[in-house]
């Protein structure tokens, strides 16, 4: 069976839509066998196919082509990654260092982000008791209320 390759990108689910599967070939993130190739190239099984993903390139293995696009549980049926594991460090340290590093005022934090901020402080805002001391002077209070009362 053959598929032709932005189809293929996009039906397992490597790009989201065809016509971005078509715009990264065209801007020569797809590669197979080292060469550039075009959105009508037709894959075969056993084809590798590369697609260029700043700052890394990952790579996979086509071990079947599927007749539409399908659910992402099924994915790991027609292809596998192949990309060395320099490439796959590179990859999550770039995710890592994009979840970590969020501009300072830059929108309110996430549930997450105030779960992290929370468990790095404790839970020392659940200990705060406002210390109010009115003192001696708390009868006065009520000797005002007596007056307006009159």
């Amino acid at each position: 069976m053959e598929a032709r390759i932005d189809k293929f990108l996009w039906s397992v689910r490597i790009y989201k839509t065809r016509s971005i599967a078509a715009e990264a070939i065209k801007k020569g993130r797809i590669t197979m066998g080292g060469t550039q190739v075009k959105a009508s190239r037709i894959v075969k099984i056993g084809d590798v196919v590369s697609v260029r993903v700043p700052p890394a390139t990952r790579s996979f293995s086509i071990i079947d082509i599927p007749r539409s696009r399908v659910g992402a549980k099924l994915v790991p049926n027609y292809i596998t990654e192949v990309t060395p594991q320099d490439q796959l460090e590179i990859i999550e340290l770039q995710r890592l260092a994009s979840t970590m590093n969020r501009q300072k005022g830059l929108g309110r934090p996430t549930k997450k982000d105030r779960r992290d901020i929370d468990s790095f402080f404790g839970d020392q805002t659940d200990d705060f008791e406002p210390d109010f001391d009115f003192g001696d002077d708390s009868d006065d209070i009520d000797d005002f209320d007596e007056g307006l009362e009159k």
